[in-house]
């Protein structure tokens, strides 16, 4: 019996030590399903800027093609935020143009990014930016969790939304309307802004006021008129029903605690300075008018530490700062700021006050952040009194992204008292219509208000300083000598043209002119005479083989005297000399005022060329301005590294 007992007690056990065990595999089955989510890699466009996601750290899968040009990288290893994705990837290395997966960081953002040439990507230059990012190789780290759907700034998520709406009907309201934060509410029938933003009322003339007045005609602008108009004071009062049409008072919320004062728009982070017209010649009414449209602009901006600051700055014949960067810090008391601000009178002097503001405001004393885009919007009315062409490039080299809005801009009979014509265009860093408004009267200015938010505000178009491929007088010395023939003649034009593609080609940004030399030597085209790139482009294949003889020495004295003569202050000058053989004259006394007269020099020799003199000609060092091919075919191999080394060379210096 004893034997049977132990027998059933050992069976016993037996079972429960397979079932423990059963039990555990059986858990541990059930964890390995548990555990291990499957992680999608969200996949984005080529042009999608690491900005515009608000994740901190991301994984991304990017297409094939994004070594395009058009899709825009600044910095190298470390990019701002306002560049491709993608393109940083393939710039960095990460990626080659076939796409794949790419492991994106976002790091604080940078004082300055140095622009480079790498893996079929140019990269700009850029002076700060507030916010970067890093690449690497798209492998989940462990520990880290990564989205598979992405998150974008300029969309809300749903709680929110549901959010938003569950304050909005918890308040008092007019059927159809939207409450107003604080003692205004909309009425029906007006329109409210984009986003978070209100729309302030737009100013319009009393009753029996003409829409336009007569155009006056002094020798040089237009003269002062009366003007019937309240005072700006008596129109700007909460209190009367016409400083706002189109709101009425609500008593209801006008007991109620006001809401916390706004930390600022974080999607608009700009510093901003106003530079407006105070001259004699616009007149009161138009003064005020102009005051009203900034008092609009201050009410759809979400001024505060965190988003955007705003200065001005008032010009007449000498600018003067009427409040800076730091002294308001809501949209309210700037407001009420503007509401104060007086007209100086004088001419106007729109060229002088850009210089100002330059030298002057964007300062850390007066409370410029560093990290956040520098942006001057400059209001004239009708024309300038001064130049501002040379004044805005400087600014732009500075980094401040100017924008010209034009009002009333000279008729027919005024236009012999403009003393720029174009000038808006030039003093802007493209022409594309971005950073310039015309606006034809001063009573359809209200509309520009919110397109000028919205432009001031798009970070990723913020990047007007100047880069190594937007700031250059290129002027190409081509040997045309006997040597070279009609065939391989035609291989160093498109030479000539390919190197010029990669430039952003215009009157404001680089401009290009060349000169043909045998024994004697020929201007085929100054910097002034094509001003776009087809142009320029077309120019290019329509010079005439000259053939002779090889006088290089001469051949640069007279690219300095024809060519470089025309070149404008503060552009750099750039020489590419192209020569295939050793030259019959002197080349050092020449080289030598080349270097002195500040024309940065690349010597780019084929065949017979000899290398003591490709190196005298170039700039030192020599090793970074002078290139060597065996033969003409093997030119096109040259275009990236002399491209790399002229933005190298830009970034290596300090600028203006």
């Amino acid at each position: 019996m004893g034997i049977v007992v132990l027998t059933m007690k050992a069976s016993v056990i037996e079972m429960f030590l397979v079932l423990l065990v059963t039990g555990i595999h059986s858990n541990k089955e059930t964890t390995k399903k548990i555990k291990r989510p499957k992680f999608t890699v969200p996949p984005i466009n080529c042009d999608v800027k690491a900005g515009k996601i608000v994740h901190p750290e991301f994984i991304v899968k990017c297409p094939a093609g994004c070594q395009d040009p058009k899709y825009h990288v600044y910095g190298t290893n470390v990019y701002a935020s306002s560049s491709s994705v993608c393109a940083a990837a393939v710039h960095s290395g990460v990626l080659d143009n076939s796409g794949g997966k790419v492991l994106v960081q976002k790091v604080a953002g940078q004082s300055g990014y140095r622009g480079s040439y790498s893996n079929g990507v140019q990269s700009l230059s850029l002076p700060h930016w507030r916010e970067s990012f890093v690449v690497s190789e798209g492998k989940p780290q462990k520990g880290v969790t990564y989205p598979s759907a992405l998150t974008y700034s300029s969309a809300k998520s749903p709680a929110v939304i549901a959010d938003e709406t569950t304050k909005a009907s918890q308040k008092p309201s007019v059927p159809g309307t939207t409450a107003q934060p604080g003692t205004l509410m909309q009425v029906p029938g007006t329109t409210s802004a984009e986003g978070s933003h209100t729309t302030l009322p737009k100013p319009s003339p009393p009753a029996g006021e003409a829409t336009s007045s007569p155009r006056p005609q002094p020798a040089g602008h237009r003269s002062q008129q009366l003007d019937p108009w309240p005072t700006a004071s008596d129109t700007s009062s909460q209190n009367s029903p016409r400083a706002s049409p189109g709101f009425v008072l609500n008593e209801e919320t006008s007991t109620q605690p006001l809401d916390p004062v706004s930390q600022g728009d974080p999607n608009c982070r700009v510093d901003l300075a106003f530079l407006i017209d105070g001259s004699a010649g616009i007149g009161g009414r138009r003064f005020r008018i102009q005051k009203q449209f900034l008092a609009d602009v201050a009410q759809a901006l979400d001024v505060g530490p965190a988003g955007p600051l705003v200065g001005v700055v008032q010009y007449g014949d000498n600018p003067a700062t009427q409040f800076n960067l730091k002294t308001h810090m809501n949209s309210q008391d700037l407001k009420a700021a503007i509401e104060k601000i007086t007209q100086r009178g004088g001419l106007s002097n729109v060229g002088q006050a850009i210089s100002f503001v330059t030298k002057s405001f964007f300062s850390k004393a007066n409370g410029n952040r560093g990290g956040a885009p520098n942006v001057a919007v400059v209001l004239v009315d009708g024309w300038p009194t001064d130049m501002v062409e040379e004044a805005s490039r400087l600014a732009r080299e500075s980094g401040i992204n100017i924008f010209f809005i034009t009002v009333e801009g000279a008729v027919e009979h005024e236009k012999p008292y403009v003393m720029e014509p174009n000038f808006a265009s030039k003093a802007v860093c493209r022409t594309n219509g971005f950073y310039s408004l015309s606006v034809p009267s001063w009573f359809s200015l209200h509309k520009s208000a919110q397109p000028l938010v919205k432009r001031v505000c798009d970070a990723g178009r913020l990047a007007c300083s100047k880069t190594c491929l937007n700031s250059a007088d290129l002027g190409f010395v081509v040997d045309g000598s006997s040597s070279v023939g009609t065939a391989n003649f035609r291989t160093v034009l498109q030479f000539v043209a390919n190197l010029s593609r990669e430039f952003e080609i215009s009157d404001t940004d680089t401009r290009v002119g060349a000169v043909q030399y045998t024994y004697e030597q020929r201007l085929e085209f100054g910097f002034d005479a094509y001003r776009t790139k087809p142009d320029v482009l077309s120019a290019i294949r329509r010079v005439g083989y000259w053939s002779g003889g090889t006088s290089t020495g001469a051949a640069i004295n007279y690219a300095l005297e024809r060519l470089f003569k025309e070149s404008k202050p503060n552009k750099r000058k750039l020489m590419v000399l192209i020569t295939d053989g050793r030259s019959y004259d002197d080349i050092r006394i020449p080289a030598m005022a080349a270097h002195l007269k500040g024309v940065i020099t690349y010597a780019v020799g084929i065949a017979w060329a000899a290398q003591d003199e490709l190196d005298v000609i170039a700039t030192h060092p020599a090793r970074d301005h002078a290139f060597f091919v065996d033969e003409f075919d093997s030119l096109h191999t040259l275009v990236p590294k002399v491209i790399r080394n002229i933005c190298a060379e830009f970034n290596s210096r300090p600028r203006n």
